[in-house]
């Protein structure tokens, strides 16, 4: 099968190459998926697990990508919950191959049904940006109607979902991000924005919610306007400032099938908009994965028409 593939870890994305890789098999508990659209996050490349296996084995080359939407083909021993030719979502396992591929072997349990209205395209975008939002908004920022919400990079990815999920849990809404986000942040539905370069951060007040995406500095400042009770969440490694009366949480995302049908049921019904930004081939991936300009949503891989 074609495939892109990684060696260096030094050249991240610059030294990625399609490449002929084998097809995989189905373990115990695995399904084979015929991979249509795979999405990929640009700090895949960073990952120890991009890089070796779960015993710290080097694993390259290695195929990254995570997010998928696709046909399972074939099933392993014991696999039960899925059928061959059923199309399914979902978030493919850190440590294994992933999914800028032709075909992906992955754990079931890591993937939900795609409902046929629901183009793969859309479904390739959602797994890791809609989990994200989802669990750091309800499972660890414990998100309640009514609450304020800070939300740092409003208009991308991940930022777009939180920004949609929390408006409809009856949250109040800022968004964060450069001046030339305000737009796309508030038509997806922020109630107010603050350019970071421009605007006073501490000028919002004190919030609910911290939802972090970019740490640092922005990271510190946002802990102090944590009132009393409320959560910083960071999906950017390690808690640097904790907020003085709250909790701070630091995640990574898992798959979740349930999480995944709550996600794609809002897309369904337009109460959940996806951010896609380029479509490329797999022939083309390493263009596209490599842009001369600013993304301006998710970069989605269309493997298969």
């Amino acid at each position: 099968m074609k495939a892109i593939v990684v060696t260096d870890q030094a050249a991240g994305t610059r030294g990625m190459m399609l490449a002929e890789r084998p097809v995989p098999s189905a373990a115990i508990n695995d399904v084979v998926v015929r991979i249509h659209a795979s999405g990929f996050v640009p700090t895949e490349l960073e990952w120890p697990s991009t890089w070796t296996d779960r015993t710290g084995r080097d694993k390259t080359p290695s195929i990254p990508g995570h997010e998928l939407a696709g046909v399972v083909t074939a099933l392993g021993y014991g696999t039960t919950g899925l059928s061959v030719g059923q199309r399914v979502f979902g978030l493919a396992d850190w440590h294994r191959d992933g999914t800028l591929a032709e075909y992906v072997a992955i754990e079931a349990r890591n993937l939900a049904p795609l409902p046929g209205d629901v183009d793969f395209t859309a479904g390739a975008s959602l797994p890791i940006s809609g989990l994200t939002a989802w669990q750091g908004l309800f499972q660890h920022g414990r998100l309640q109607p009514g609450q304020s919400i800070l939300a740092h990079g409003a208009a991308g990815a991940v930022g777009t979902m939180v920004t949609q999920l929390a408006r409809e849990a009856g949250a109040y809404v800022i968004g964060t991000g450069r001046a030339a986000d305000r737009d796309k942040a508030l038509d997806f539905g922020a109630h107010e924005f603050v350019d970071l370069e421009q605007d006073a951060l501490e000028d919002v007040g004190d919030v609910d919610v911290v939802f972090d995406v970019l740490g640092g500095d922005v990271q510190k400042r946002s802990a102090a306007q944590v009132r009393a009770g409320g959560t910083l969440v960071s999906v950017v490694g390690p808690i640097q400032a904790r907020p003085a009366e709250g909790r701070a949480v630091d995640f990574v995302v898992e798959a979740d099938r349930a999480e995944l049908g709550e996600i794609v049921q809002r897309v369904r019904d337009g109460r959940l908009r996806t951010n896609i930004g380029d479509i490329s081939t797999l022939d083309d991936a390493v263009a596209a994965l490599n842009p001369t300009e600013r993304r301006k949503g998710k970069t989605i891989i269309r493997v298969r028409p």
